[in-house]
């Protein structure tokens, strides 16, 4: 099992490409179900969670091919021979749950196992069903599967969402594309991923209106046709790499960056000492003079400050002058980094979806475990501003989020190199 290896000290300087989002392109993806027609997504980003999504869709019968080293996907479904999406595929990512909208609306039925994914809280699947049992779905479960069925296809109908979920939001949008009628979506997710969604959807001949704000509106048509499509920054890659700079000093200059995709995530640099400014490439970060400074922070949905941002933040806020707190409201079990970031000399406490950061001197280099994607890259960031050497294992879930981690932070400075094991 690969490992990742970091020394600590020295500046960072340079330049690093943002990737296209990983939950973007992980939704555009199943949207090829919703047309025979190619569909065809540029700036794909190169990671575990991209091939997973494509093995589900090959045994579903789409064709699935990359070029241009893997960024660009072409995507076709015209001979679609299977509805049933298999555990042993889906058990190893959330998203996988995003063809039962598409293959549901097309053929009126599909048959998709309950999914995996990090251990980062129960996230459950109901939402999701609720929203199409609301376009006229029957649902059953059993045996861990989903079995769905729409006899005579869905209706437009009228959904209203409790919570904010993206996922349904996203399964609920590619359903509704093709439902006869008219879906109202209140209480929608807002999130920049929707937006992009959205976005592809119109081009392939959706006719939807209201993407990112809280409700969506969604006049269903007979068919959909194929399309090309860019998928967007990964706004969580992007807030990462701005992190980078700050834990160890230094100027790194994010290459395809925006504000408006990270407003709420800038706002608490600022606060914290870390200058942000725009340029004609994207977005150039730097840590102001003297220590960073001890911020509050408070998860919440778009555009709020994003939950997938919380463990870089967490560990950057350990070497603070202050104390911070950071409240985490939208996945339980989420601070599973915090016993790690301990074992680096870290003074954290953590009481249910509160965690106390008192800002320490140094960090010293240790042997971490990665928990989920986020707190793997965490570790990684702590380790850059630790004294030492600091061993992340377990980095199978790192490669799930983000391509090339060591050539982007290794072509700044960065002393970081992955261990084969």
């Amino acid at each position: 099992m690969d490992s990742i290896l970091v020394r600590g000290g020295g500046e960072l300087h340079g330049e690093i490409p943002i990737a296209g989002a990983k939950n973007a392109c992980l939704t555009l993806m199943p949207a090829t179900l919703l047309s025979d027609e190619p569909l065809t997504l540029t700036n794909a980003p190169r990671l575990s969670d991209i091939a997973t999504m494509t093995t589900l869709l090959q045994s579903l019968g789409a064709e699935v091919s990359s070029m241009q080293q893997g960024q660009v996907l072409a995507l076709s479904s015209h001979d679609i021979h299977n509805r049933r999406a298999d555990y042993d595929i889906v058990r190893k990512m959330r998203a996988s749950i995003l063809v039962l909208g598409p293959l549901l609306a097309r053929f009126g039925e599909a048959v998709v196992s309950l999914p995996g994914g990090c251990a980062i809280g129960a996230r459950p699947v109901d939402l999701h069903l609720r929203a199409l049992e609301a376009l006229g779905a029957e649902l059953e479960l059993r045996d861990g599967y989903v079995h769905a069925k729409a006899v005579g296809g869905l209706k437009g109908g009228t959904i209203d969402f409790p919570l904010v979920s993206v996922g349904a939001t996203e399964n609920a949008l590619m359903a509704a594309t093709l439902a006869r009628g008219t879906t109202v979506m209140n209480n929608a997710a807002r999130e920049p991923e929707i937006v992009d969604l959205a976005q592809c959807l119109r081009r392939m001949g959706a006719q939807i209106d209201g993407e990112g704000t809280s409700t969506i509106t969604i006049q269903g048509v007979d068919t959909l046709n194929g399309a090309t499509h860019a998928v967007v920054t990964d706004r969580i890659e992007l807030g990462t790499y701005m992190l980078a700079p700050a834990f160890c000093g230094g100027e790194v200059e994010c290459i395809g960056g925006r504000i408006d995709l990270v407003g709420a995530f800038c706002e608490k640099l600022d606060a914290a000492g870390i200058s942000v400014t725009e340029t004609p490439r994207g977005l150039k970060v730097a840590r102001k003079n003297g220590r960073i400074r001890a911020v509050d922070i408070e998860t919440e949905p778009f555009p709020g400050f994003p939950t997938d941002l919380q463990a870089q933040m967490m560990a950057l806020l350990c070497t603070a002058d202050g104390t911070s707190v950071l409240e985490e409201k939208i996945f339980e079990n989420r601070f599973m980094h915090a016993p790690e970031l301990i074992r680096m000399g870290a003074d954290i406490d953590v009481h249910g979806g509160h965690a106390t950061v008192r800002g320490v001197e140094k960090l010293k280099g240790a042997r971490v475990m990665a928990t989920d994607l986020r707190a793997s890259v965490s570790l990684i960031l702590a380790g850059l501003a630790a004294e030492g050497e600091t061993v992340v294992s377990r980095v199978y879930h790192l490669d799930r989020g983000y391509e090339r981690v060591e050539q982007k932070l290794g072509a700044c400075g960065a002393h970081i190199e992955r261990i084969k094991g």
